[in-house]
């Protein structure tokens, strides 16, 4: 399914931080929600707020799941296939798979799983939140003293983004 045959059964919606992906109908535990389709950059140093890991190369998510957030207990995952062409190409797809049963009107969330240098608070409000948008055997690494403020943060590539102190967030 790609991302245009998923459009039926996702929507993009107002969610607590921005824009999200919701479902229109149900998925079972394991099912294939979908396609991420977009555009592949294959320089190591492209990044942006949605692109997405995909072999070497980064994904610049096309909607609907370009808006997926992250949440530290996802109902969904990425899952990568790597398949080679009859010429002998390598291919990498990226797909999107509910790890529980999701019912109509949840928003799909994935856990972005960044590296501890591009942590960014979290306030996906889960029982077991991190607290950290982080990779969970990296969070030992981003623990600061409360007193401490993370002065900026850093997109999953590495690039410098707008300081957070006193900016809300």
């Amino acid at each position: 399914m790609s991302n245009t045959e998923a459009a039926g059964s996702v929507r993009v919606g107002i969610a607590q931080f921005g824009s999200g992906v919701f479902a229109m109908r149900s998925f079972r535990a394991r099912q294939t929600i979908g396609k991420i389709e977009g555009q592949r950059f294959d320089d190591p140093d492209y990044g942006s707020d949605y692109c997405m890991g995909l072999g070497e190369a980064s994904l610049e998510p096309d909607p609907p799941f370009r808006f997926l957030n992250h949440h530290c207990l996802p109902n969904c995952e990425l899952w990568e296939i790597e398949y080679e062409e009859e010429d002998g190409e390598a291919v990498f797809e990226l797909w999107l798979k509910a790890l529980r049963t999701i019912q109509p009107g949840d928003e799909l969330t994935i856990d972005y799983s960044w590296p501890a240098e591009a942590a960014i608070p979290c306030g996906c409000g889960a029982p077991a939140c991190r607290g950290w948008i982080v990779a969970a055997e990296e969070l030992d690494q981003v623990r600061r003293p409360k007193s401490q403020p993370l002065h900026t943060r850093r997109s999953h590539r590495g690039q410098a983004l707008a300081g957070l102190a006193g900016s809300g967030e």
